[in-house]
C-alpha cells in the first residue's frame, strides 16, 4: 500500500466512523510526521519499538506537552489497530511527557464587552454566540440554520466532544442580529439554487434517508464561506462554513488594538462564559451541562479562578 493510498484509508476509516475534521487533519498529520522520522519506512514495516521511538523523540528532544503525546499516540494506535490490522500492543520504555495543569485565562466582564464592541462583521457575532452560550468555535462553526431555535431561545449543539448533542441558551442580545444574518445567509442559498448550486453536506447517511434534503435552507451551515468548494468525494461544489482562522485573525487584531495583556483565543470567551456564571451564583452543575462536560471535575477548574491568588484568603497587606 503506498504512501498516498494509506492516507486515503485513514480518512475514510475516520469518515466511517463518524470523526470531526480537526481529528482527520490531526491523525493525517502524525502519520505523515512518523513516516518521515523513520525516513519514510512505511509502517507496515515499522513495530511498537519504533513507536516508542517516536513518542519519546516528542518528548525528549521536541518537548512537546503530554496532550500533543498523547494525540499522537491515538493517532498511531488508530493506524496499526483499524488500517494495518497489526495492534502495536504493549508500550515498553515509552517515556511519558510532563503535565501541566494550567488554569484558563478568563477575561473581566469589561474586557469581553470592549472587545465585542470592537469587533465587526461575521467574525463578532461568532464571538458573541461563543461568550453568551459557552460553545466551542468548531460547535458554532457547524451550526445548521435549524439548529437556533428562536422560540425557546435554545441552541442545539450536534455531535460535540464526545459525539454526543447538547442544548445551551441562545443569548437574547444577539436575536435581532443573527436574524437578519440569517436572512442574507437565506439570500446567499437561494442565489446558489438558482445556479444549479445550493446542495450541502449532510452528516452521517442523511442525504440517503433524506433525498432532496441537502438543497433546504434548514440543512445550510449558519456561517456559510464565501465561496463555493468541491468536495473531493462527493464532487458536490457547495458552500463550507468559515474558517476558524479568520475568527482567530479578527480576535487576534482587536486583542491587539486594545492592548489587552492576555493570551485570547475564542476558547478564552468560553472560559469567561463559565467563570462569569459562577460569579453570578449559578450553580456548577448547570455550568457542568451548558459547557457539555463529562466530569464536574473539568468545570470545577473555573473555580480556582473565581478563588483569586490564596484560595479567597484576604491579603494581610489589605487588611
Amino acid at each position: 500500500m503506498s504512501g498516498k493510498k494509506l492516507l486515503h484509508r485513514i480518512r475514510e476509516e475516520i469518515r466511517r466512523r463518524n470523526y470531526s475534521y480537526s481529528t482527520e487533519k490531526a491523525y493525517s498529520n502524525w502519520v505523515v510526521r512518523y513516516v518521515r522520522f523513520h525516513k519514510m519506512t512505511h509502517p507496515s514495516e515499522l513495530q511498537g519499538i519504533h513507536v516508542v521511538q517516536f513518542l519519546n523523540h516528542l518528548a525528549n528532544q521536541r518537548h512537546v506537552s503530554s496532550s500533543t503525546q498523547n494525540q499522537a499516540l491515538s493517532a498511531l494506535v488508530f493506524l496499526y489497530e483499524h488500517i494495518l490490522n497489526a495492534p502495536v500492543g504493549d508500550l515498553k520504555n515509552l517515556q511519558r511527557a510532563k503535565k501541566y495543569s494550567h488554569l484558563p485565562v478568563v477575561l473581566s466582564r469589561e474586557e469581553v464587552t470592549s472587545i465585542l464592541e470592537t469587533m465587526t462583521g461575521v467574525e463578532q457575532l461568532i464571538a458573541e454566540l461563543i461568550y453568551g452560550s459557552g460553545m466551542r468555535i468548531s460547535e458554532a462553526l457547524h451550526l445548521r440554520v435549524q439548529d437556533i431555535d428562536f422560540h425557546y431561545h435554545q441552541i442545539t449543539i450536534r455531535n460535540g466532544k464526545g459525539s454526543k448533542d447538547r442544548m445551551t441558551m441562545l443569548p437574547e442580545k444577539v436575536v435581532p442580529k443573527l436574524k437578519k444574518h440569517l436572512q442574507k445567509v437565506r439570500r446567499l442559498h437561494d442565489n446558489d439554487l438558482n445556479k444549479g448550486f445550493g446542495k450541502t453536506i449532510l452528516p452521517g447517511a442523511l442525504a440517503v434517508k433524506y433525498p432532496g434534503a441537502e438543497s433546504q435552507f434548514m440543512w445550510q451551515y449558519v456561517f456559510p464561506a464565501s465561496t463555493r468548494r468541491r468536495d473531493p468525494f462527493t464532487g458536490i461544489r457547495h458552500r463550507y462554513h468559515v474558517s476558524s482562522k479568520n475568527v482567530r485573525v479578527a480576535l487576534r487584531n482587536t486583542v491587539r488594538q486594545l492592548n489587552i495583556q492576555k493570551k485570547v483565543s475564542p476558547h478564552t470567551f468560553r472560559h469567561s462564559f463559565a467563570t462569569h456564571l459562577l460569579q453570578c451564583g449559578y450553580d456548577i452543575r448547570t455550568v457542568q451541562d451548558l459547557l457539555g462536560h463529562k466530569s464536574l471535575n473539568t468545570t470545577s477548574i473555573y473555580l480556582h479562578v473565581l478563588n483569586r491568588g490564596g484560595h479567597g484568603v484576604k491579603s494581610p497587606l489589605d487588611m
